[in-house]
């Protein structure tokens, strides 16, 4: 067993920010509503600046995506419980369905609330009549702020920690036994958040990749999913899952590697259709 004493102390944040009667606001929930709100900040000024769209003209108005931000709460929040549900822990929600409704306990899956916000884009393009690649681009653009915050409000909550480990910068969650353990969720909000944003900000203000629609929407997917296949390698399964091989293969690895192939196949649709029309 690893010694306890190697690792860090595990900092005393309350999960929960403040209460007023029986309501309580949570890191965790504070961390999704922030995200999709920066994430729609972000998009319309996107969609504001002429310099990064074909000939200056970006394929909606700015003021469009104040009506998509209920369709992507709805996307995001349906399609990353349902997700979860069907992923990782069936079995238990079918012996509780009350607790599907407990949100606020954790319990959403990235893959999941992909496919509800992607319908939701879908739906969306399809209503107003605009290209829905680009709607994919400039969307998928801030979504890693999100995903980033997220991350950090599961390392509050003491959720989804790594495996145990002996490095210095290791910790001992509260339920996660006593040996120290690689903070899991910190890495996935470094690569998911901080490095995927800024790649994707390169490549939509620099190489003005919007001007071929597809190719930043696959860039996150591929981004994403080569992100979350190394965070893996340090992260503990769920105990109820487990390894699907060996000690290493991952259901976050199964779902993932989909992904990555997705979004290269996107990026190489989106370049073909630019250089086909230039």
């Amino acid at each position: 067993m690893l010694l306890p004493l190697l690792a860090l102390p595990f900092p005393q944040i309350d999960p929960v920010i403040f209460s007023i009667g029986p309501l309580a606001v949570h890191w965790y929930g504070l961390g999704y509503v922030v995200g999709i709100l920066f994430g729609w900040w972000y998009s319309k000024r996107l969609l504001a600046n002429p310099r990064l769209w074909p000939n200056g003209e970006a394929p909606l108005k700015p003021e469009a995506l104040d009506d998509f931000l209920v369709w992507a709460a709805i996307g995001i929040v349906l399609g990353g419980r349902i997700g979860y549900i069907l992923f990782y822990d069936f079995a238990r929600y079918i012996a509780d369905p009350l607790s599907i409704f407990a949100v606020w306990q954790g319990g959403m899956s990235f893959h999941g609330g992909l496919i509800g916000t992607t319908l939701a884009m879908i739906l969306f393009a399809r209503s107003r009549g605009c290209s829905i690649w680009s709607l994919f681009d400039v969307i998928a653009a801030g979504v890693p702020v999100g995903l980033g915050l997220v991350r950090v409000a599961n390392f509050i909550n003491s959720e989804l920690w790594g495996r145990p480990s002996d490095v210095p910068w290791a910790f001992v969650f509260p339920n996660g036994g006593a040996e120290p353990r690689h903070p899991s969720q910190l890495y996935e909000a470094g690569l998911e958040g901080i490095v995927l944003f800024f790649v994707l900000r390169l490549l939509t203000h620099y190489a003005l990749k919007l001007k071929q629609p597809g190719f930043i929407a696959g860039a996150f997917v591929t981004g994403y999913g080569l992100s979350r296949i190394v965070a893996e390698f340090f992260r503990e399964p769920d105990a109820h899952i487990g390894y699907l091989a060996g000690q290493w293969l991952t259901m976050g690895m199964v779902l993932s590697l989909p992904m990555v192939l997705i979004g290269l196949w996107a990026m190489l649709r989106a370049r073909s259709a630019a250089a086909a029309s230039a």
